[in-house]
């Protein structure tokens, strides 16, 4: 949200140079709003609104899809519902320990899984049971059953993609 003290600044500085632009120079700007301008300039103004500030923040939302955070190959890639739920588990639980650009995380005290090589689902269940490799920098069996199991699918699927 901070870039908006960047950017309106800038959006508010465009559209005073396109005006005057628009009516011929400073003179021809302040005759157009003393008397209220044209009303091309008007419409053009609407339209400029409408297309950059609703049409494309709305396409590239409606373009989103279900790869919400995917990078490179993984973002066209369709997901079971265990990897799905192993995802969403990961962000919850690991995201904020552990490097993983699939779902853009950046963690600062878990190693970094896409860097790691050979992460396999048997890999993953064994650091989610003992705590990583048991130094007490991770909690052992943080998750359990179905859900560390999820969690284990969807880091070998991504894990260095």
């Amino acid at each position: 949200m901070e870039w908006l003290f960047v950017v309106i600044p800038f959006v508010v500085l465009g559209i005073g140079v396109i005006f005057v632009a628009f009516f011929g120079g400073p003179g021809g700007a302040r005759e157009a709003y003393l008397t209220r301008g044209g009303k091309i300039f008007t419409v053009a103004i609407v339209v400029l609104y409408v297309g950059f500030g609703i049409l494309i923040p709305a396409a590239v939302i409606a373009n989103r899809g279900d790869a919400l955070g995917g990078v490179g190959s993984l973002r066209a890639e369709s997901m079971t519902p265990a990897e799905h739920e192993g995802k969403t588990l990961f962000i919850e639980n690991c995201k904020s320990c552990h490097t993983l650009a699939a779902v853009g995380a950046h963690g600062v005290t878990g190693p970094d899984l896409d860097d790691l090589g050979g992460v396999d689902k048997a890999r993953v269940l064994n650091a989610i049971k003992n705590g990583g490799t048991g130094q007490d920098r991770m909690p052992a069996d943080l998750l359990t059953g179905e859900d560390a199991d999820d969690v284990a699918i969807y880091v070998s699927q991504v894990a260095g993609q």
